[in-house]
């Protein structure tokens, strides 16, 4: 029986949409209801598309470089690049070299009360502030509220060699994409081995853990809705899993 909460890129057969190999990898059969994550492998010296999402998209390019075309724009884009597309924009993505990209598609509106800054329809990772969570975990934020994506935050994490969050959870979905490194997630009962292309479903107030267990800290690519502070965590008694976050008003 496979795990409830970990898929791995190469375990999911691709087939070709719109020019790409797209890989399912957490879907709604698997159990990720609002938000479903693909990774989109793109030829080199082609064009994908057009895309049209129904839902807010987000994009972080894995690897490659490339342009992407929307509307009358070109904009260019290298790799870890996070990209936001909003619902029923018609957009192309040009590959110089081989491209590799995580797709996630929100599928749950962001209420009217969230308020939203100046649009960045891209962001590239070096250009980010660096925040600061538990267990010297560290964290740079691609697009959210305050860049115009109203419905959650897209960020990539970094968990130190030998480090080890305690034991906490969540008040939001998220879904993660591990970019390189090796690990554990504990959780649920389940011990699951992490390494460069697990896809990770972290559903709101489940208790996980993730443990380095490699010899370079593991960075991850996520979202979760909805939107706020990666640093937001809570151990089981409600408690703030982090010095400067409020406790759980739920609990």
């Amino acid at each position: 029986m496979g795990s409830r909460f970990v898929v791995h890129r190469d375990e999911i057969a691709g087939s070709l949409v719109h020019g790409a190999t797209e890989r399912p990898v957490l879907t709604e059969a698997f159990g990720s209801a609002f938000l479903t994550e693909t990774v989109r492998s793109i030829p080199a010296g082609t064009t994908a598309g057009p895309y049209q999402p129904a839902f807010d998209e987000a994009l972080f390019v894995l690897t490659g470089t490339g342009a992407l075309s929307m509307g009358d724009d070109e904009i260019e884009f290298g790799p870890e690049s996070g990209i936001q597309v909003a619902p029923g924009e018609t957009y192309r993505l040009r590959a110089d070299g081989p491209v590799e990209i995580v797709s996630v598609l929100v599928r749950r509106a962001a209420g009217d009360d969230v308020a939203a800054g100046p649009r960045r329809v891209i962001s590239r990772l070096d250009e980010q502030d660096i925040g600061h969570a538990t267990a010297g975990r560290e964290y740079r934020i691609l697009a959210g509220p305050e860049t115009g994506f109203r419905p959650g935050t897209h960020f990539v994490g970094y968990i130190p060699t030998g480090a080890a969050a305690p034991v906490h959870y969540h008040r939001y979905d998220e879904v993660i994409y591990v970019i390189e490194g090796d690990g554990v997630l504990h959780i649920d009962g389940e011990h699951n081995p992490l390494r460069a292309g697990s896809c990770i479903l972290l559903p709101s107030r489940v208790l996980h853990q993730i443990e380095n267990t490699g010899d370079i800290p593991i960075r991850e690519v996520a979202l979760f809705i909805p939107g706020g502070s990666p640093a937001a965590a809570f151990l089981p008694d409600g408690t703030s899993a982090y010095a400067g976050q409020p406790d759980d008003p739920d609990r």
